[in-house]
């Protein structure tokens, strides 16, 4: 899966390390594994001189290259500060929580600090918080290592979704969870001689093969910038995956690759018209739950879907899991971009109800054929109309 920066702010103090003045009240992991990455999340209550408080712990897990990659805590029980951080950790993955023992969430935690190990990767800062969960090995019978794995996978419904999931895991080389999705005697790794790669896009063709009903698959798949366009077919009964075959593969720039991942995007503009402080505080409203990127001339707020619905599809593209974007230079313009029209509409619309619709002048609405705000972005521009009257000539 590719990998998302995003700045998070930790709130609150560190808490205790140690065990015996902890007690598990609850846990939940997100069932988001089929994606690549799961966060987890655990309730305690300490006790600390005779008084009983909260201790919120958050993970972030990924499992094809990173491992355990971020942790987060929170003493106290501030339902605004522990959403915040669930959010920010968690918001992007768009998965349902789904309540884990405190066996199986302390196996997590092993499961990955062990491959970080492998990896030569460090443990993330706090271990003195969550070092007492890597303590004492946690056993598991077979029978509960896949009860486990399917609490942290969402149910496979349609034959897209399945092949879809299946050769995002394949192309990331992370045959543990292209294993749940098989049902057969057949090779995962028939693309072993490519790297560690993204699936970007995949587009899915029914047609009558040598095994009967099967599916033609054109994958787009990128590494450390370079891409390749791979031709695979595969069978599916039952929602799992009966047979994999590699067709064909070839090299295409990143130019071919920017024109198959091209799609339209809908661009509202805005004139801030109040000092950035009184602007920022409203901004919260609508920036609660999104990954935040800084860049030389502003900030970029980007919105997830609440779920990976965009998975079952016959043409899945990766970056579909965002729902919008909201850009503010640091010249005085907010930026919003949908790709869809519905998008940009229900964004619109939840300006004008937030305290931010005082604070806005719309300036200019725009319908591009491929995405163009990134460029702007990236560009040396202060302002959005002078970067599109450059482009244009």
């Amino acid at each position: 899966m590719a990998s998302r920066n995003f700045t998070l702010i930790k709130g609150g103090l560190s808490g205790p390390g140690d065990s015996d003045k902890k007690k598990f009240i609850s846990a939940y992991v997100t069932d988001t594994r089929l994606m690549g990455v799961i966060g987890l999340y655990i309730h305690w209550e300490t006790k600390i001189e005779n008084l009983f408080s909260g201790f919120h712990q958050f993970f972030y897990f990924d499992a094809e290259e990173y491992g355990f990659e971020t942790y987060r805590s929170l003493p106290g029980n501030d339902d605004s500060e522990i959403e915040y951080i669930e959010q920010a950790l968690m918001g992007g993955l768009g998965g349902n929580k789904i309540d884990v023992t405190r066996k199986e969430a302390a196996y997590l935690i092993q499961f990955y600090a062990d491959m970080n190990r492998r990896l030569s990767l460090p443990l993330p800062e706090g271990e003195n918080e969550y070092n007492f969960l890597l303590g004492d090995k946690v056993e598991m019978t077979a029978v509960e290592k896949r009860e486990l794995f399917s609490k942290q996978c969402t149910p496979v419904i349609s034959a897209y979704q399945a092949i879809n999931y299946f050769l995002m895991r394949c192309f990331g080389q992370d045959y543990e969870a292209a294993a749940y999705l098989k049902d057969g005697d057949f090779r995962l790794d028939v693309y072993s001689d490519v790297p560690v790669a993204t699936l970007c896009k995949n587009t899915i063709d029914f047609f009558e093969g040598k095994h009967g009903g099967s599916y033609l698959c054109e994958s787009l798949i990128e590494h450390d910038a370079a891409y390749m366009l791979i031709i695979s077919e595969v069978t599916v009964r039952n929602m799992k995956i009966t047979s994999f075959e590699k067709r064909s593969s070839m090299q295409v720039t990143a130019a071919e690759a920017a024109m198959m991942l091209s799609r339209p995007e809908f661009v509202t503009v805005y004139e801030i018209l109040c000092p950035p402080d009184e602007f920022d505080a409203g901004l919260s409203e609508l920036t609660t739950g999104t990954l935040l990127t800084l860049h030389d001339n502003g900030r970029l707020f980007l919105s997830f879907n609440r779920n990976n619905d965009h998975v079952n599809s016959k043409a899945f593209r990766l970056n579909e899991d965002v729902s919008g974007i909201y850009y503010i230079s640091d010249y005085g313009q907010m930026i919003i971009a949908a790709y869809n029209i519905k998008g940009i509409n229900g964004m619109e619309k939840e300006l004008r109800k937030s305290s931010l619709s005082r604070m806005l002048a719309p300036v200019s609405k725009y319908e591009f054929k491929e995405p163009v705000l990134y460029e702007f972005i990236q560009s040396e521009f202060e302002d959005f109309e002078e970067f599109l009257d450059f482009i244009k000539e």
